[in-house]
């Protein structure tokens, strides 16, 4: 049976600073029971979860675990409640976060991104009968944790590939939010990926911040100069794993008249349309589907700890074709695909 947190009392006062969340949809095909016993268990589920920085509203990766939770809310009827982090803040505050949550009867409790790693390993020791999930860490372990991966380098590895048979100069780039080993896997899945099509590819690199200033996946001013910099340099397309700063990368991209791959979800289709048409394509992230997975694994009462990794096979990475443009290498995109699957590819992950 779930098990329910029965520290309410103790942090009623924090559990004020969260907000409610609305319904919405995405793209997985996954259904929920249908007997009437089930819908009712999981109408009294409460999913809380703790975004990372720059919240809903990223167009990115936070953006991403949203859809999961609007869908999940939309199909199973659970109660949900979202907190956003602040920049620069310290641990303490991604703990009471985590508390204020559990202690609100939000069980399980969901945190996006890495960044939770010690907050999560903390919290859930003090909480073992509360049910946690973290996005892109296996460092938090415990009995109530579950962690939910991803092969980033592969779908990284494609995109990679698409900039070198979209690139006219056979010069790219890459900006990297924070440097972080998580962000050095898309770096290194897109390099070999560029390399794979053209061994002589010219590869720039830049990150936005080094640790422990994670601001880079939240500062388009400083997105936009890096990629600036690229494109002067003789790059003409530019990949961006950077959360929101993601966005000034586009618009470097327009300026400078080159293009841009977007990141985690289909920017295409999520970024301001005057910078719409220098995306060619995205590395397809699909927290989406982590998150609403994990949630209705909670509804059918099939918790499971421990790591799960989303990669091609399970179609939990890949690359979007919304706007036409890699309409052209789409073949040679589904080859590599094949081929990493097959295990004739090995991706790097640095």
């Amino acid at each position: 049976m779930r098990r329910v947190t029965t520290l309410a009392a103790a942090f009623c006062a924090a559990a004020l600073v969260l907000t409610s969340c609305g319904g919405g949809d995405d793209d997985t095909t996954a259904t929920p029971k249908d007997d009437t016993s089930s819908s009712a268990a999981a109408s009294e589920i409460k999913v809380g979860l703790a975004y990372d920085i720059g919240g809903r509203g990223d167009q990115s990766f936070n953006d991403a675990a949203a859809a999961g939770l609007d869908k999940s809310k939309a199909e199973f009827g659970v109660e949900t409640k979202e907190a956003e982090a602040g920049n620069g803040e310290a641990e303490s505050a991604k703990e009471e976060r985590l508390r204020a949550l559990a202690s609100a009867g939000f069980n399980p409790v969901i945190a996006v991104g890495f960044a939770y790693s010690a907050s999560v390993a903390k919290v859930a020791k003090e909480l073992p009968d509360t049910q946690f999930a973290i996005i892109d860490d296996a460092a938090a372990v415990g009995d109530n944790i579950a962690n939910l991966l991803f092969a980033e380098e592969q779908g990284s590895f494609l995109v990679g590939a698409a900039a070198a048979l979209k690139s006219k100069t056979g010069n790219v780039g890459f900006v990297g939010g924070v440097d972080v080993p998580l962000i050095h896997k898309f770096e290194a899945g897109y390099k070999a990926g560029a390399e794979a099509v053209n061994p002589d590819i010219k590869v720039q690199i830049k990150y936005l911040t080094q640790p422990p200033d994670f601001s880079g996946f939240g500062d388009p001013a400083k997105g936009k100069t890096a990629a600036a910099g690229m494109f002067d340099a003789g790059a003409d397309v530019v990949y961006q794993a950077a959360g929101g700063s993601g966005g000034g990368v586009f618009e470097a991209a327009k300026d400078a008249g080159g293009f841009a791959i977007g990141v985690d979800s289909d920017q295409y289709n999520t970024a301001d349309p005057a910078v719409q048409d220098v995306i060619i394509t995205s590395m397809l992230k699909k927290v989406d589907v982590a998150v609403y997975d994990f949630i209705k694994s909670v509804t059918e009462d099939s918790f499971a700890a421990g790591p799960i990794t989303y990669d091609l096979e399970k179609d939990g990475v890949g690359y979007s074709t919304s706007g036409g443009q890699v309409d052209d290498i789409a073949d040679k995109l589904e080859e590599f695909k094949a081929q990493i699957i097959a295990g004739d590819i090995t991706v790097p992950i640095e």
